[in-house]
Order: structure tokens, then sequence, then C-alpha cells
């Protein structure tokens, strides 16, 4: 320990802590970084970076058994899973390192152990500092950045055992694939890994209690992909809830009621995919006068709470529980600490959601029904991926681009789209909604051939009848 005061002290080192500590050291901060398991958080170990290595493995299959679409063939075509798993580990160990070198290079300091706020000393604000031995270190800054993320939530009576029913960590490291498996919760994860099991050969039934998956998503977009996931053989449960399951001699034994019928069903595995809990258990908050709402902190437009001094971002605070927002969340706040000029708070409504299932779903901005709630007249244009020349030679000619604009003033009010690499097309229409773009210059604008792209500004100029490809 260099230091024992700081400028700033983040707790918890995930893509919103990190980063908010790496920022705050190039502005001139002394920072010290406090995380207690790994480096690069949930998002970067257990969620976002590992997940997508499985399902580029699982593409990968799906590739491979439709060959002869492609003029190949090929026999006996095989996969080692526990291969699969350990190249998806690797990749996240190969991240968190960079992370620890990011810091090092930054100078900030890193302090291993779990953080707890305590009594105020002056402009200083005291942290305790205890490793897994129980080793107490303390700490104090004159700013502190709460950024300790979320769990996973378990239903009531419905507890994860690591056995038969998993969560995220264990869907993630499978010793072997079940023959049958049900995912209880359709949003970004629980299709995610519906697809990745789906193509790895598993019999997978996803249950919803709302009454589409998909249901932060534009009502087309979450009605397309359900068609599409039944096509591939993902049986779909939505206004269903689980009411029980049970141990048999075969797997669990799941009773389901989907709109008043009660039925059975009996599966190798079980997957709870329906959201997160806020961790803010054991941080000190009752010696602050820090609020929660529903669990999550609440915070103003810089993100600080009602605890002068001290800041939260990310999972801990409300939603979107993206790991992008809370990276600009971290940026954000400690640029506004520091005090530079034209730091703007975060539009939530700029913030991409992307789901990397097969196809692939990214969004930004509103969905017609807010939009349409919200007052706007609306002009809609939509393009589809078999009317485009790239999507047809890549063999991925389902899916769509939507666009929703205000008749008004021709403002991008948001952008939707399924189909294949959508989520890396979506920060076109984010960068377009972040400088206020209008219709026309997204119709000025010239888009390269042949590429995917090309679907975003056919379907903004079908939204003006000018469409040139349908």
């Amino acid at each position: 320990m260099k230091n024992s005061e700081y400028d700033l002290v983040v707790l918890g080192g995930g893509p919103g802590g990190y980063v908010a500590a790496i920022r705050g050291a190039q502005l001139g901060m002394k920072v010290i970084l406090v995380e207690g398991e790994h480096l690069g958080g949930i998002c970067l170990n257990w969620g976002c970076i590992p997940t997508k290595a499985l399902l580029r493995s699982s593409e990968v299959h799906h590739i491979v058994k439709n060959l002869d679409e492609f003029g190949f063939s090929a026999k006996e075509i095989s996969f080692d899973l526990s291969k699969v798993v350990k190249r998806s580990r690797n990749v996240a160990r190969q991240l968190s390192n960079g992370v620890e070198h990011l810091l090092k290079k930054n100078k900030v300091e890193l302090l291993n152990g779990f953080g707890k706020i305590l009594d105020k000393n002056g402009h200083l604000r005291n942290v305790e500092v205890k490793d897994k031995n129980g080793n107490v270190v303390n700490v104090a800054g004159k700013n502190v950045i709460i950024a300790t993320g979320a769990r996973a939530r378990s239903l009531p009576n419905i507890e994860p055992d690591g056995d038969a029913i998993w969560t995220y960590r264990e869907a993630m490291v499978p010793s072997a694939l079940p023959k049958s498996l049900l995912i209880i919760g359709s949003g970004a994860i629980g299709v995610e890994f519906a697809s990745f099991y789906n193509d790895m050969g598993v019999d997978v039934t996803l249950v919803e209690v709302l009454d589409r998956i998909l249901p932060v998503e534009d009502h087309e977009i979450s009605t397309f992909a359900k068609k599409t996931f039944i096509k591939q053989g993902i049986k779909i449960k939505t206004s269903s809830k689980v009411l029980d399951m049970k141990k048999v001699a075969k797997g669990i034994e799941v009773s389901i009621d989907s709109n008043g019928v009660v039925d059975s069903l009996t599966v190798d595995k079980v997957i709870l995919a329906v959201g997160i809990i806020a961790n803010t258990e054991g941080i000190g908050l009752e010696k602050t006068k820090i609020k929660t709402e529903r669990g999550h902190i609440i915070i103003d437009q810089w993100c600080e709470t009602d605890e002068p001094g001290i800041f939260a971002i990310g999972d801990v605070t409300g939603g979107p529980w993206l790991a992008h927002k809370a990276s600009h969340e971290g940026v954000v706040c400690v640029e506004k600490i520091v005090g530079i000029k034209g730091v703007h708070p975060l539009n939530m409504h700029n913030i991409p959601g992307c789901t990397y299932s097969r196809p692939q779903i990214a969004s930004v901005g509103m969905t017609q029904t807010e939009a349409e709630s919200d007052g706007y007249e609306v002009k809609i244009g939509k393009f589809p991926f078999m009317g485009n020349g790239k999507a047809i030679a890549l063999g991925e000619m389902e899916g769509f681009v939507k666009t929703i604009f205000d008749n008004k003033t021709g403002e991008l009010l948001g952008a939707h789209m399924i189909g294949a690499e959508v989520t890396e097309m979506i920060q076109g229409y984010t960068v377009a909604r972040t400088l206020e773009t209008t219709e026309a210059e997204l119709l000025a604008t010239v888009f390269p051939h042949p590429t995917l792209s090309e679907m975003m500004h056919e379907s903004v100029l079908d939204a003006y009848g000018r469409a040139i490809h349908i």
C-alpha cells in the first residue's frame, strides 16, 4: 500500500468499476480499486465475454452440420464439449489478465478484498477492506464509487443447487450436455442459453411468464424471434409460470401453468434466467443516506447517491443492466467529479441492447409501442434480409431491420434489428441518435455495397416511401 488516502476509492472491478478507476487515474486522481473475486466482474468472467465464446462454438457447430449448403461435405462430425468450455474460460482469463495490465499501466492501485463504507472523517470517507482470509486494511477517499454489480435472482421455492438447477455459472461450464433442458426466463440471458444448447443438440424448452419472449424488444422483433426459434426446434411457452419442480428418477419433473392449463414436463436440467439482485449487502449503506428502490441504489443523472461524495454505477443501480452502460456511467461519473466541462449525462434511450442468439437481436431507442404511447405520430420503415445481396451470399436470409421516425420532425426514435451480425450494425443508429440525426442525413448517407448495413439505409428509405430493393 503506497497510500492510505485517495482521491477515489472504487468498490468493484467489473466493466463499470475498472473503467471508472482508469479514467480517474488518467485525469490525475490517486485511485484505488477494491475487488474481492476477479477483475472484469461477472461480464468478463461469467457473462458477456465467455458466453459469446460458447455461442461462437455453437454457431460453428450449426455451420458444420449444414456444410452441404456451401458445397462441402464431411463425415463423422463431432465436438469435444470440454474443449468448447475450455476455450470459453481461456478467453475470459485472457481478458481478465488484460484488465490487470491496464490498471498497472495507468497506475491504479489494486486491493484484493471486499470493501465496506464506514464513517466520514472530515472530507474523507473511510472504507474497510477485508480479504478472504479475514485480514483488514483501512483506506480513505475523497470520493467513493460503488460498482459492486449484481447476482442471479432465484424464484420462490426454486433455488439453484449447482446440480439439477443451474444459474448462468453452471450453465457455462457443463461437464456433459443434458439431453433435455428447461430455461425459465426469456430475456437476453435465457434466449442466448436456449440458442447455444439448442444448436449443440439439446432438447430445449423456454418458459416466459409474460405473453411474449424478449419482452423489452419491439413487438415485431419478439414475434419474429419466437417463430424463428420454434422453427429451429426450441419449444416456447409464453404466459406460463413454473409452479413446482421436484427431482425424480429420470431428472426433474416440472409443473407449468400455461394460460390456466397445468401440465408437467420432465427434463435433465433447469436454468434460472429470471433477472438479477443488486449486491448491496455488507457494503455499509446503513451508515449513509443512500436510498434504494427495489433493491437497487438510487442515483441522479451524474450517478451520485443521496450521500454526497458517494456514487454508484452499473448493475447495482437501475437498468438497463448492461456492461456498456456501466462503463459509460463510470466515465461520466469520474469526469463530473473532476469538473471537466461539457460532460453530458447518460441518455438511457441511446443505450443499445444486444442479444447474441442465432439470429442476433439489437435495438436502440423507443419501440413502436413506446413511441405511439408517448403520443408520437410515427413513420415506420422495414427491410428484410432476404432482399439483401450480402445476406443471400452468406446464407443468412432470416431477419429484418426496422426504423421508427417522428413524422413531424424526422427524429430517429428507435431502430430494431434481428438477423446475422446485427449486434455489429446497431452502433450506426446509436451514433445517429447521439448526433440527433434526422431522416434527411440518413437518406443522404452513402452505404457501402455489398454489405448487410445497406439494409439500414433501405429501412430508412422505406419509411419515406423510397425503398429501392423491395
